[in-house]
């Protein structure tokens, strides 16, 4: 990768995407193409094509995604499939049709098994049933790895897949009706603090195990990875180790000083028992991540502890 490429990343203003700008700015890249989604519908086949005609992206980092947590996966189910497949298809396409020299595609530790071995390798993927409640996001993002496949397979295509772990960090989305575990258990905890509330609730048992991966680790990974990788499949990105949605919601608590009991909700679903990555291939690759769960949630708290969410959209005290 040159500096003056012109390098497109989908899904700017989200979470990853904006934690791929910044360690691309932080290493010197400057010449960024954007649209927000008000800009570009990347459902629709023939902007996404013009865009690409107009812009010509010597790099694509396609982060742009429906993404939430159980319920929302599992509330959504028609819009998770839909959306996902035709925003993917419509960019890898494009890219293809307009020489694009190399693409990064984010998938999701989702598409693997629901029991597949622990921790799970690339090699697990299409080898067993998925996890039912976010079954069409899965598969969408199945699609997306198999096209750039299929593309390097018949057009040369340098395309990429990438499946990273549990994220979070900054941009991340707290609206308890769309969010992930930790976004979720930090504002529940935050806000439980400040009403003096005596408890928070937790879905589930609190027993199923998940591996969190901060977004800047992330960025990183996918930096090296653009710059050092090149084959058919997909590469885990995680951190090789995990923690019980208990012990998460415990080591939130403790930073957070909330003083309450933890309760468990076992009327609400655990959703897929263990997922954890084999990250032994990003290893070989040369890459490991260097934040770690306590002081990442630390890192979170820090950044959000005065905001008072409304719809999950967020405002300073």
């Amino acid at each position: 990768m040159n500096k003056q490429d012109k390098i497109y990343i989908a899904g700017h203003r989200g979470m990853v995407g904006s934690a791929i700008r910044r360690v691309l700015e932080k290493n010197g890249f400057t010449n960024f193409v954007t649209r927000t989604s008000k800009e570009l519908d990347l459902v629709e086949q023939n902007d996404v094509r013009a865009f690409f005609e107009k812009e010509k992206p010597a790099y694509v980092f396609l982060a742009a995604a429906k993404v939430g947590g159980i319920l929302a996966n599992n509330t959504y189910r028609a819009e998770f499939i839909y959306n996902n497949i035709l925003i993917q298809s419509n960019i890898i396409d494009a890219a293809y049709r307009n020489g694009v020299k190399k693409l990064l595609f984010l998938g999701s530790s989702c598409i693997y098994p629901k029991l597949a071995p622990q921790p799970m390798s690339e090699e697990s993927l299409l080898t067993g049933l998925l996890e039912q409640t976010n079954e069409p996001y899965a598969i969408a993002k199945i699609a997306g790895i198999k096209m750039c496949d299929a593309y390097r397979s018949q057009y040369g295509c340098d395309f990429i897949s990438v499946m990273p772990t549990n994220l979070y960090g900054p941009n991340d989305n707290y609206d308890l009706k769309k969010s992930h575990v930790l976004p979720a258990l930090m504002r529940k905890f935050i806000e439980a603090k400040r009403n003096g509330d005596a408890t928070v609730t937790i879905w589930g048992t609190g027993s199923p195990k998940r591996e969190f991966l901060h977004v800047d680790d992330l960025a990183v990974a996918c930096f090296h990875l653009m710059k050092n990788f090149s084959g058919e499949g997909l590469v885990n990105i995680g951190t090789g180790t995990d923690v019980s949605i208990y012990e998460l919601a415990e080591k939130i608590k403790e930073v957070t000083g909330f003083e309450g009991e933890i309760v468990k909700d076992t009327s609400k679903p655990d959703g897929t028992p263990r997922k954890l990555l084999n990250i032994s291939k990003l290893k070989a690759l040369g890459w490991e991540p260097s934040i770690t769960l306590d002081e990442g949630i630390r890192t979170v708290y820090n950044n959000v502890k005065d905001t008072v969410w409304q719809d999950g959209n967020p405002s300073l005290v």
